[in-house]
């Protein structure tokens, strides 16, 4: 963890990141947590504890303690599709709007490696790519608890409003039919980070 990486709203922090952050010593984050000054969960069969970010950033700003690399308010996506003409310029759309850090796979394996280094906030998959399992993908980010609070969208040329449900009941956020546009892909992305659990 390089004191340069940046979080976004949706990520979910262990004490030790927390304390590197504060510049204190995980225990301290430890007794914050369990006295209720800062909120957060422990991870079920373990007492491993999370904090949310929104969560931190509150507790940070009403103690007076610096945001630093929390301020940074970048929204970081990956884009998965077999088709490199389409990443290339989705990916060129959103990063000109510098709320967003890019990256893109053209399928699952690729993309796993990626997501355990990159920790997108949102997560944009073609559902058709031959080697794309929805319920998969889903697992995969619940089983890592850096990516749990990942949002995932579907994209296909041909979703029925049947398989979209599907997605849904498999941990999809929303879908989008193709073709679509810059303006439906940000409002989705929007919509998907706007999702606090």
């Amino acid at each position: 963890m390089t004191t340069e990486e940046r979080f976004g709203p949706n990520d979910v922090l262990t004490t030790g990141q927390v304390a590197k952050i504060c510049n204190v010593a995980p225990r301290t984050v430890s007794k914050w947590f369990d006295t209720g000054q800062l909120r957060g969960y422990r991870i079920p069969g373990s007492k491993d504890r999370r904090i949310p970010v929104q969560h931190l950033v509150r507790f940070m700003r009403a103690h007076g303690i610096p945001l630093g690399q929390l301020d940074s308010g970048q929204t970081r996506v990956l884009l998965i599709d077999d088709d490199p003409e389409l990443l290339g310029l989705l990916g060129e759309a959103l990063k000109r709007t510098e709320r967003y850090g890019v990256r893109t796979a053209g399928g699952s394996f690729e993309a796993g490696a990626i997501a355990q280094e990159f920790r997108p906030h949102v997560i944009l998959v073609d559902v058709t790519l031959p080697d794309v399992d929805a319920g998969r993908i889903s697992r995969f980010l619940l089983g890592h608890g850096e990516l749990q609070a990942t949002k995932l969208i579907g994209t296909s040329g041909a979703l029925t409003d049947g398989e979209i449900e599907t997605l849904r009941q498999e941990g999809f956020d929303s879908c989008l039919r193709k073709p679509f546009d810059i303006h439906q892909v940000i409002s989705a992305i929007e919509q998907a980070v706007a999702i606090v659990y």
